[in-house]
């Protein structure tokens, strides 16, 4: 398996010092970010979906085999809640296609409020072009069902393994051929960082679970004061001591 390894997103103000070296400028955080990683999750195309230009100049910016995984505007997920899907899935894709081969996974987060309606996920999943790979984080429990994890399996989507506090968030259903874990918050010191244990704990799971070579993402979005870099630094390092192929990580920081 390949585990690509990042962050959501790279342009983070306590990062500097952290990640970035204090005299490189902002506009230069992204190629320093991809000498550190392969991948990383654009989680900012939530709040406000870029335009294909945007999406084209970060093309021309990353090296070869740089992954972006793209979060689906809010408005797709929170404010049409999947209704009537096709405009603002077809928007999403002709914007983020601008990535040309740098374009990855797809996620679709829906709202903690957004109780269980499988019809209305496999329509909206029905309207992204065949071979997208579609990863949806359902946050409400009543998804948890035979019918969801059906739709997920028949339109080949994975289902999100979200992470909370070091505990899985939700069902570990393996739904594609591929996977995608996103970690959200630690319990470890300083907050809101991962303790080792929690991390091993991860590694195991995804190499149980993806044991024959398929691609598994993992991004950490627990952003405040470097811990995503560091952890996911961490995560990196012992993937690789389990005999996983891991994308390139930053050597791990000293824990203090």
């Amino acid at each position: 398996m390949t585990l690509f390894v990042g962050t959501s997103g790279w342009q983070y103000r306590s990062w500097r010092d952290v990640l970035y070296p204090a005299g490189v400028p902002v506009r230069l955080w992204l190629e320093e970010y991809a000498k550190q990683f392969a991948t990383v999750e654009l989680n900012n195309a939530f709040y406000r979906l870029p335009s294909r230009e945007n999406f084209e100049a970060w093309r021309e910016r990353l090296p070869e085999g740089f992954v972006v995984a793209v979060k689906a505007s809010r408005y797709l997920t929170h404010i049409k809640r999947m209704r009537d899907p096709e405009e603002p899935v077809h928007r999403l894709m002709s914007h983020a296609e601008g990535l040309g081969p740098h374009l990855g996974p797809v996620l679709l987060q829906l709202p903690p409020t957004l109780r269980a309606d499988p019809p209305l996920l496999d329509a909206c999943l029905a309207c992204f072009p065949a071979g997208t790979r579609v990863v949806v984080e359902p946050r409400h429990d009543s998804w948890w069902t035979s019918k969801t994890r059906g739709v997920l399996k028949a339109r080949k989507a994975a289902l999100c393994w979200a992470d909370e506090l070091g505990r899985p968030a939700g069902p570990l259903w393996r739904t594609a051929e591929w996977g995608y874990v996103r970690f959200h918050r630690g319990r470890a010191k300083p907050w809101p960082r991962y303790g080792t244990q929690a991390l091993e704990s991860w590694v195991e799971r995804v190499s149980s679970a993806w044991p024959d070579g398929q691609d598994v993402y993992a991004y950490f979005n627990n952003d405040p004061g470097g811990a995503a870099v560091k952890d996911a630094a961490e995560f990196g390092n012992l993937a690789r001591r389990a005999g996983l192929e891991v994308t390139r990580t930053p050597e791990p920081w000293a824990r203090r």
